[in-house]
């Protein structure tokens, strides 16, 4: 069963990093320019994120076993198309589909976990498919570079269909079939929400994606248009019989939260990626080679710290491991932000394990904490939330954390700026990502703050606020 639920994680992540590396021999292979074979990228992205909680919520409908077996047989036949496409339009319509593919595991994955994993070990379990999404994510540049040296672009896609196959052969097998919601619930999507969340979603991912680290007057129309669609949306839901995300959720302390910080992390992650190579090459003057070394130390840490992460939440609790891996993302944040230029490679790599260290025991707690308690009913929707807010971080680190990278380093193109500038910015966008971290954590400790009860006043209604 793990073997299944760990291919359903390391698939879209291996999907997500491989075809990066990839997209100069597809411009050159179908003559086309870089911001056409971007979409290659986008494609993708816009799939998982605009459907990730739809999907979510109708596996808990219609059955989470039959929803991610259509999934993962979407995913792989996808995968297939991409490797034959013989011209880039249906390429990206490929990557598209892959994409809705990758959704349904990416949400239905964690669902399975709270069905079929006892309480005390949810924990290990969760490290484990951290350690499998790193490992998809650093396997992905260096596979991908070596296939296409060896057999050409398309290699990186159809190396992923035996790996599909037999995901979908190990699901059919061993996954349990829990029973979808029973009653009026059942069958019972709300499709209005839902288009109107995709709209929201998409337009925010377009906003964050084309314009790169500039808004221009395209971004800044996309924003507001995912802004509309953000009030739309819940007013429909406040007024829908069946809301795809009934807004009482949201007053559930433990998901507010996990949802918040999940998205912050996030961002601070990405930070690391569009920071690191810029400040390694230029302030650092260190070799393609080198930087490649040095940029592969963070993916590395984060697969080895999985499991032992797990296995920590389970023994300690999740509340508890969620603070120390905060607490840690927001030490390496602000070390980063005070290393001077030299200290070297090892000023900039072992804060960045620290960072890499934290996020892996924050992403093992924070997901145990919040799916453990959730309904059976809606596991798959909250699954799905959760990867939603993850992808909305990431996506938001890779435009506005490189906005604040360029604007703080003093340049509008940080590939040739000056080794003191590229320094300056890096130390500045670290510091905002401490400050980003710090006030998760505040959203984290807050309730149980509030809730500690006055000196000489009874704990009683306090107590009973306490989980």
């Amino acid at each position: 069963m793990l073997t299944a639920l760990s291919l359903s994680v390391l698939l879209p992540s291996l999907s997500t990093s491989i075809a990066n590396v990839g997209l100069p021999s597809m411009a050159v292979a179908f003559d086309a320019a870089f911001h056409e074979v971007q979409w290659v990228v986008i494609a993708y992205l816009l799939a998982t994120t605009t459907l990730v909680v739809g999907v979510g919520r109708l596996g808990d409908l219609v059955g989470r076993r039959r929803l991610l077996l259509g999934g993962i047989a979407a995913f792989t036949l996808a995968t297939l198309l991409c490797g034959l496409a013989p011209n880039l339009p249906l390429l990206v319509a490929g990557r598209a589909l892959q994409g809705v593919g990758a959704a349904c595991m990416m949400a239905l994955t964690m669902a399975f976990v709270g069905e079929t994993v006892t309480e005390d070990r949810t924990g290990r379990v969760m490290g484990l498919l951290g350690t499998m999404s790193a490992v998809g994510t650093a396997l992905g540049p260096s596979l991908g570079g070596a296939l296409i040296a060896l057999f050409g672009w398309r290699a990186i896609f159809l190396v992923g269909v035996p790996l599909g196959l037999l995901a979908l052969a190990l699901t059919f097998r061993v996954l349990p079939d829990p029973a979808p919601a029973a009653g009026s619930a059942r069958g019972r999507f709300d499709a209005v929400g839902m288009a109107l969340l995709a709209v929201t979603l998409g337009a925010y991912a377009l906003a964050m994606t084309v314009g790169g680290n500039s808004f221009g007057p395209l971004g800044v129309g996309l924003l507001i248009a995912s802004a509309a669609g953000l009030v739309l949306f819940v007013l429909a839901e406040s007024r829908a019989p069946s809301p795809l995300v009934a807004l009482p959720m949201f007053r559930h302390r433990v998901l507010t939260a996990g949802l918040t910080t999940s998205a912050l992390v996030s961002t601070v992650v990405m930070t690391t990626l569009v920071v690191g190579p810029f400040h390694l090459a230029r302030a650092l003057d260190l070799a393609p080679a080198s930087v490649g070394l040095a940029m592969s130390v963070g993916p590395a840490v984060s697969a080895l710290a999985g499991v032992p992460a797990g296995r920590a939440t389970d023994r300690f609790g999740a509340h508890a491991m969620v603070v120390v891996g905060l607490g840690g993302i927001i030490c390496g944040a602000a070390v980063l932000s005070l290393m001077p230029t030299s200290a070297g490679v090892l000023g900039y790599v072992l804060p960045l394990v620290v960072v890499t260290a934290g996020y892996a025991l924050f992403q093992a707690a924070n997901n145990t904490a919040v799916m453990v308690d959730v309904s059976p009913q809606r596991r798959g929707l909250v699954s799905g939330m959760v990867n939603l807010s993850r992808n909305l971080g990431l996506m938001t680190g890779a435009s506005v954390m490189g906005a604040v990278f360029a604007f703080t380093a003093g340049t509008s193109d940080v590939t040739t700026a000056a080794s003191a500038e590229v320094a300056r910015g890096t130390r500045s966008t670290f510091a905002v990502a401490a400050l980003l971290v710090t006030f998760g954590l505040v959203v984290v400790l807050w309730p149980r703050l509030r809730a500690r009860p006055s000196p000489g006043h009874s704990d009683g209604p306090v107590a009973r606020s306490r989980r």
